[in-house]
């Protein structure tokens, strides 16, 4: 059960988490967006309908010829249907398709106001095939203008189309710049929220693992300690039974206010407090009734600290007394707390050697201080094993790479 808890989200996965904290790291991750996620529907239709509007005005004027007219007005019209109606791939030789059909329509005259279906086509290759598709049908376009111009009939008027698809290009450029911004802002925003649903899960993980794995421990400490002392002193089985029995009780209001902080916001009022420094004394004192040899010792005004900073303090103590009780039960615990002038000194020192464990406590009691921006190490070393944490004094949070 606590382990099915602690493991939400995996140590890798919080580390791919915490590696795009920032927008920019997400947006970088998101990508160029899919050029038809924003032609679609109705933007679809309304573009192939003015584009059919300015092929029937190029049919209108009957250059160079009824058949030829037709002809180049049923290519223009087919492959553009298919570009901006469809748009099935490939998009740029459609495009291309469609202003064969244009410029046999158009039959060298700039004055044939058809030619804006160009300028279209150059909008429509922008949004819907990509930047590189739209520049590479300018360059086409600017060369077929440019030939009609040299060598079919020299008008100045070429000059305006040229200019114009260029702008119609330039405008489709900015369009998607900012479609695709919005694109990666979404998913920037959709990442924070996943990474704070994950961080939320994490943190009432922890809140179970620290207070169900203590109390189990301690439990089972009474349990024992009843069922050897049930023939010879049944009043100290009875006495033991009933600390767990207490310490039961206790755990199960801590774990269903635990639970509750997935539906209630953070400012929703507690229906147990939270504990803190205070409650230190009465921690090793639960430790002690159940066999355990534990010292503590407190230097600094505990009243200082924030309330995040004592909850973190108390449940890394907690949880170095519950593995020292699990795996060295017996063995001497000093139990060190200095406060100094910004940061919480904490020194867990237990005689014994620790057993074979899963380590989700160590690393429960590692992101505890990570998360206010401390440290936590646990090792061999003091008397046996000792855990060893620096926290702030106040409820700093590291926000490094954040915006």
């Amino acid at each position: 059960m606590i382990q099915a808890a602690v493991r939400v989200l995996s140590p890798a996965a919080a580390r791919s988490y915490l590696d795009g904290r920032s927008i920019r790291g997400m947006t970088g991750r998101a990508g160029p967006s899919h050029p038809v996620e924003f032609v679609t529907g109705r933007a679809r239709w309304i573009g192939l309908g003015v584009y059919t509007a300015f092929v029937a005005i190029g049919v209108g004027r009957l250059n160079p010829s009824p058949a030829a007219a037709l002809a180049g007005a049923l290519v223009a019209a087919g492959a553009g249907a298919v570009l901006i109606g469809w748009q099935r791939p490939p998009l740029l030789g459609w495009a291309a398709l469609a202003t064969g059909g244009i410029a046999v329509l158009g039959h060298g005259m700039s004055s044939n106001v058809g030619w804006f279906a160009v300028c279209l086509l150059s909008i429509w290759c922008v949004l819907a095939a990509g930047r590189r598709a739209g520049l590479v049908y300018l360059a086409g376009a600017l060369a077929l203008f440019a030939a009609e111009w040299l060598w079919v009939r020299p008008d100045p008027g070429w000059g305006a189309w040229m200019a114009g698809t260029t702008f119609s290009v330039l405008a489709a450029l900015l369009i998607r710049h900012e479609f695709d911004l919005v694109t990666q802002l979404r998913a920037a925003q959709a990442g924070l929220a996943e990474r704070a649903r994950a961080e939320e899960r994490n943190r009432i993980a922890r809140e179970l693992h620290d207070v169900i794995a203590h109390t189990l421990t301690v439990s089972l400490l009474h349990v024992t300690s009843a069922r050897l002392a049930v023939e010879h002193d049944p009043a100290d089985a009875a006495r033991a039974l009933a600390e767990a029995e207490r310490l039961g009780r206790e755990t199960l209001d801590e774990v269903r206010m635990a639970v509750g902080m997935l539906r209630q916001p953070d400012d929703s009022p507690r229906t147990v407090p939270l504990p803190g420094v205070d409650g230190l004394p009465a921690l090793v004192d639960r430790f002690r009734s159940a066999g355990a040899e534990v010292t503590l010792t407190v230097d600094g005004d505990i009243g200082r600290l924030h309330a995040t900073t004592g909850l973190a303090v108390y449940r890394i103590v907690q949880e170095a007394l519950t593995n020292a009780a699990k795996h060295a039960h017996g063995a001497p615990t000093a139990v060190r707390l200095t406060v100094d002038a910004d940061t919480v000194g904490l020194a867990v020192d237990s005689a014994g050697e620790p057993g074979t464990g899963t380590g989700l406590g160590l690393l429960s009691m590692r992101e505890r201080a990570e998360s206010l921006g401390g440290s936590c190490r646990a090792g061999p070393g003091g008397q046996g094993w000792l855990v060893q944490a620096a926290l702030p004094v106040g409820a700093s949070r590291r926000r490094e790479g954040a915006t």
